[in-house]
């Protein structure tokens, strides 16, 4: 038996929609969601928070660098760090050099498999289309990010990548942890290149 919830999503595009996905969203705002693996134990959000902790300081190693501080961390099944990156786009010149894109290449490598079942994948930004797809191609089980993204967010914001239930794969997720902290960084890093 899954754990389907009725939700509201309030935005102007989606007025008085309901969807029916796997998650709970506190109305009006995203809040820390609760999350039920395949066996119903739900996981632990100190897990959660740690991991998330690991991610923010790559992204603020990516700051340090003049990227724009997004970090990941991508977590397997048992528990241990598979892999995490900091955005590198500027550097590298590469435009597909995302934290969570980074953070696939290297899992992938370095399990040798392009499939990634039964990860998570934490990040402190809500990925984007390409990262969400990424993701999908992978067959991450399970993504933690911490700031919504309000132009270009493909999980919520925007697109509903992963949970729509349209493609070959979907996930779960988890938005709002560390939420303040992870804005933050990228409020402070916007600021001082203004």
């Amino acid at each position: 038996m899954s754990f389907f919830f009725v939700i509201i999503v309030r935005s102007l595009k989606q007025v008085n929609k309901v969807l029916h996905i796997r998650f709970v969203l506190c109305v009006p705002f995203i809040k820390v969601v609760e999350y039920y693996r395949g066996d119903r134990r739900r996981m632990s959000r100190q897990n959660d928070i740690e991991m998330m902790k690991l991610a923010l300081e790559r992204a603020v190693e990516s700051a340090a660098m003049g990227e724009v501080p997004v970090g990941a961390v991508l977590v397997g099944s048992d528990g241990r760090i598979l892999a995490s990156a900091g955005n590198n786009t500027i550097c590298d010149c590469d435009p597909t050099g995302h934290a969570e894109i980074r953070v696939l290449r290297l899992a992938a490598a370095k399990m040798k498999n392009y499939r990634l079942p039964e990860t998570t994948l934490y990040v402190t930004l809500e990925p984007c289309a390409m990262c969400a797809s990424a993701m999908i191609h992978a067959r991450v089980k399970r993504v933690v990010f911490g700031a919504t993204d309000p132009k270009t967010g493909a999980l919520i914001s925007r697109y509903n990548f992963g949970t729509d239930n349209l493609l070959n794969h979907s996930f779960f997720f988890t938005a709002g942890i560390m939420e303040k902290e992870c804005s933050r960084i990228l409020q402070d890093f916007f600021q001082k290149r203004r």
